[in-house]
């Protein structure tokens, strides 16, 4: 096993966040806490930001414009974080730039704490 090889071995299966997350948000809305317009609005989100993704995976590798970082990013915090999640893990794309990365979790923990803070307030909380 080569280095390469060995260190993808390692990695823990955070690809699997971004799927979980939208099954966890699918029992919600099944069990009544949330609205099925914000399940669907999170999977057109989520299809956004992988289809934002491979087109700058593919522009970059035709060394043509790219898509701005803050594009990125924006689909993430609009509730697409799990298909962004899910490209860079499968298309192995921005998953090496620190800044990118920290950003990016940033918009995670924000998208996550406006649908907790949602929840809670349509919970009468």
């Amino acid at each position: 096993m080569g280095y390469a090889e060995a260190r993808e071995y390692r990695k823990p299966p955070c690809y699997l966040w971004g799927p979980s997350s939208l099954l966890l948000l699918a029992v919600l809305v099944r069990l009544g806490y949330f609205p099925a317009a914000l399940l669907y609005g999170c999977l057109l989100a989520s299809l956004a930001a992988f289809l934002l993704y491979a087109l700058d995976k593919r522009a970059a590798a035709a060394r043509r414009r790219r898509v701005r970082e803050r594009t990125l990013h924006l689909a993430a915090l609009c509730c697409g974080w799990p298909g962004a999640v899910l490209a860079q893990r499968l298309l192995h794309h921005k998953t090496q730039k620190g800044s990118f990365l920290v950003l990016f979790r940033l918009t995670v923990f924000a998208n996550a704490a406006a649908l907790a803070l949602y929840g809670w307030a349509r919970a009468g909380g």
